[in-house]
């Protein structure tokens, strides 16, 4: 059997359809024109999407269009057949599965926002550059530091933030800014990949409350890719520092700061993450409420910065204008921290792409391409290898509407079957560059140190790390199949 088009046919799954959970049967658009110009839409736009960085066009516009043409068809035929209300269901199923991850993510992005402003990461990068340390070990640490910071801060953030450190260092160092932003990449991948918070992929599958024979997958039950994830960031890790250059960088840079108030605001969103988790836990309500529930705690912590600025306003014993404190940092622009404006520097485009994806993916898979894939992946070939190649399909193509086929299809899977997917959906896209947002990021904040091809030239060693950390988590975890 020739698998590439079936693995190309999993780009085509989507969240199941309104028409199936009301027990209606919808029709059979897969070898319709509609089915193959809604195909012909959704190829063509994810195309432009992987061409980002050469056309410079964002990748939520093309995805936006062809959703909205996609659903225009459908709703077309349909109603041309009858059927006035079945495509109204499905698009409002599909907003309400994308509602709920949106508002989720705008709130974790608000945090990094706010904690960006006071100055958290500025002061953790100034920190490491200030520090004696060697090529070498910037690489273990700044690895470290991707890996365990990731499951909090998401993987993106946290590649940023740590490539900022490498670039400062070793900027003229090309091999070492190479291994380390490689070694950043694979880190924040892997340490995203056991955190609900870590990645979207991650998020959506904590948000689905999926029941196994072993119990509900939990919050608690993804720390068991703990391991195997350590596994797939320090396989390669170890082979790759053999070439990192042992040389000392130079010293340099200035001591940053934090303003007033960041250590209360990482403790608010610690706090927030808590309430996520007891709402979901506890309440049974979806997490996002309790995100929103954090969003007012920073809302009001916010309110109590802007009336209470004067009190931090004393230098040297005098007190200071509101502009002098403002210039020396020490406490931030009251006026300017404003939760909204944080709100506003979300990712948007990220946020609309994913909006795109869901409402292409919803549309397509309404059509009918949903079951053909699942018979021939979950029954034909079995769960442990079709888990394994949607890891490998997201090295090349965006790992969220993967992961939302594989959620929607809702194969009869083991809850060690479900971490697996979770894993490998998470960690694929270190194998390439383009395969997680990290990667793509790099290359453009490293660009002409960190390319695809020197990303290439050690995925044989990355594929290691894959290998390595699915094998662990099936001998670790059996007793979870």
């Amino acid at each position: 059997m020739n698998a590439i088009p079936v693995l190309l046919g999993l780009l085509f799954l989507t969240p199941e359809s309104a028409l199936a959970a009301e027990g209606m049967k919808g029709l059979d658009l897969t070898n319709h024109w509609v089915g193959f110009a809604a195909l012909a839409l959704f190829v063509g736009a994810y195309g432009l999407v992987m061409a980002e960085e050469f056309t410079h066009l964002r990748k939520s516009k093309p995805v936006i269009l062809a959703a909205g043409i996609i659903w225009a068809l459908i709703a077309w035929i349909y109603a041309s057949q009858g059927f006035t209300s079945e495509a109204e269901q499905a698009v409002r199923h599909n907003l309400l599965e994308y509602a709920e991850l949106m508002l989720f993510l705008l709130v974790a992005m608000t945090y990094i926002n706010a904690m960006d402003e006071r100055n958290v990461f500025e002061a953790l990068r100034s920190w490491l550059i200030k520090k004696a340390f060697g090529f070498r070990q910037l690489f273990w640490i700044t690895g470290l530091l991707a890996f365990f910071i990731s499951p909090v801060a998401d993987n993106l953030t946290t590649a940023l933030l740590m490539c900022a450190v490498v670039m400062a260092v070793g900027g003229d160092n090309a091999k070492f800014v190479l291994l380390a932003c490689i070694n950043i990449v694979v880190a924040a991948n892997a340490g995203g990949a056991f955190s609900p918070f870590g990645d979207i992929t991650t998020l959506m599958v904590w948000q689905k409350t999926l029941h196994t024979a072993q119990g509900a997958l939990d919050f608690w039950s993804f720390f068991n890719l703990f391991v195997p994830a350590l596994v797939n960031w320090l396989v390669p890790a170890a082979i790759m520092s053999l070439a990192v250059p042992n040389e000392q960088p130079a010293q340099g840079g200035e001591m940053v700061t934090m303003k007033r108030g960041a250590t209360r605001i990482m403790l608010l969103f610690l706090l927030t993450i808590a309430s996520a988790v007891g709402f979901h836990n506890f309440l049974h309500m979806p997490p996002v409420i309790g995100m929103l529930t954090g969003l007012a705690y920073l809302q009001i912590f916010g309110f109590y910065l802007k009336k209470t600025y004067h009190r931090d306003c004393e230098i040297k014993g005098q007190l200071c204008s509101t502009d002098e404190a403002v210039h020396d940092g020490q406490m931030g622009d009251p006026v300017a921290f404003d939760v909204f404006d944080k709100i506003a520097r979300a990712e948007w485009d990220t946020l609309l792409f994913f909006y795109g994806v869901v409402l292409c993916v919803g549309g397509l898979g309404f059509i009918g391409y949903l079951a053909m894939a699942s018979e021939v992946m979950y029954v034909q070939w079995g769960a442990t290898q079709a888990n394994i190649a949607v890891g490998l399909l997201s090295a090349i193509v965006d790992n969220i509407p993967v992961m939302f086929a594989v959620l929607t299809m809702k194969p009869d899977m083991s809850m060690g079957h479900w971490l697996l997917v979770t894993l490998t959906a998470g960690v694929g896209g270190s194998l390439l560059s383009i395969g997680s947002a990290a990667g793509v990021a790099l290359m453009g904040q490293a660009r002409g140190y960190y390319t695809f091809f020197g990303h290439l030239r050690w995925t044989p060693v990355i594929a290691l790390g894959y290998v390595a950390s699915v094998g662990i988590h099936l001998w670790l975890n059996s007793h979870l199949f």
